[in-house]
């Protein structure tokens, strides 16, 4: 599991949060997409490391501009009962 911390200028309000995120789950198959206008950040979680030229194409063909990208291994959580049971 891998999770790319993706640093967006441009965002102001959830809607822009939501174009972020739908950019992102049309471009790519993904766990889990996260943007946050006040922290400037959208946070994805994918199974493969995504490509950092294709993620930051994604988001600038919204409008709103890529300042940096970040990539590292993401543990996975596991739920309650996995951790009861294995």
């Amino acid at each position: 599991m891998f999770e790319t911390v993706v640093s967006v200028d441009g965002m102001m309000c959830g809607m822009c949060e939501s174009h972020v995120n739908d950019a992102i789950r049309n471009a790519f198959s993904v766990v889990k997409v996260t943007s946050s206008h006040k922290s400037k950040k959208t946070v994805i979680l994918s199974k493969e490391k995504l490509d950092e030229e294709q993620v930051r194409a994604a988001i600038d063909a919204t409008g709103y501009t890529v300042t940096a990208i970040e990539t590292r291994e993401a543990e996975e959580k596991k739920s309650f009962f996995r951790k009861l049971f294995g």
